[in-house]
């Protein structure tokens, strides 16, 4: 099993992070889409064998009212309360061309469609999934999905139908469902309901995590750490899967 350690971002400077990871899932790329020429720049800069992921841009997954589209500015094309929540939209559908357009520039083996709290487990959402998934173009691109309060029979069963990544947080839970790839974020711990992204993980959890992932019956795995600590928690767990 091949394993790539990374971060949700970018914690150093791109250079400096070519050097030191083998992974990393573009944050950037969900509150706006970044200029061709960008894109085509990182992928110059990147090594060759470089694992890239993308997150989807918002505008499949949250709705306009959400507070993550502060950060887009003016919304000038479509009608806003057609964005979000995987709706069977011109929107949507267009959101989601211009993410594979985005995956296709940096060569991305796997995108992260990543579905907000208020997207509840219900006959709606999971008809939206059933016409989105069914509909869409992949062009051989694998989707991870982060789905979150969803029963874990809805989900397996949204991923097998689909081939989807079921995507999680191994402290919360592994996988209900693999295929060849696991693809996992870590965002720090869990404290009443809420996620503490101050976390610093001990070597007892990481060897934990090491021990969840090691024994996976899959070709590939993902470790992806999304907390504040997230640069110094990737390299204490690349150190201690190369002992």
């Amino acid at each position: 099993m091949n394993i790539y350690v990374g971060c949700c971002g970018f914690p150093i400077s791109m250079k400096k992070y070519f050097q030191e990871f083998s992974t990393v899932e573009i944050q950037s790329t969900f509150y706006k889409h970044p200029k061709l020429e960008t894109l085509r720049k990182w992928k110059e800069m990147a090594p060759n064998n470089f694992q890239f992921s993308i997150k989807a841009f918002q505008g499949i997954t949250h709705p306009t009212t959400s507070p993550t589209w502060k950060r887009y500015g003016e919304i000038k094309i479509g009608k806003p309360e057609n964005y979000g929540l995987l709706q069977t939209t011109e929107e949507v559908f267009n959101s989601w061309n211009q993410t594979l357009e985005i995956c296709k520039i940096l060569q991305a083996k796997i995108c992260l469609i990543q579905l907000p709290a208020s997207f509840k487990d219900d006959e709606i959402n999971l008809e939206n999934s059933r016409k989105f998934f069914s509909k869409i173009k992949r062009n051989n691109l694998e989707i991870a999905v982060e789905l979150r309060g969803w029963s874990i029979d809805n989900i397996e069963r949204i991923c097998r139908k689909f081939n989807l990544i079921d995507c999680c947080d191994p402290f919360v839970r592994l996988p209900n469902y693999f295929k060849d790839i696991a693809y996992f974020r870590l965002h720090g711990s869990y404290e009443k309901g809420r996620i503490n992204y101050k976390h610093k993980y001990s070597e007892k959890e990481l060897e934990e995590l090491r021990k969840n992932i090691i024994n996976l019956k899959v070709k590939e795995t993902f470790i992806l750490f999304n907390n504040l600590w997230m640069f110094e928690d990737a390299k204490a767990f690349l150190r201690l899967i190369s002992l």
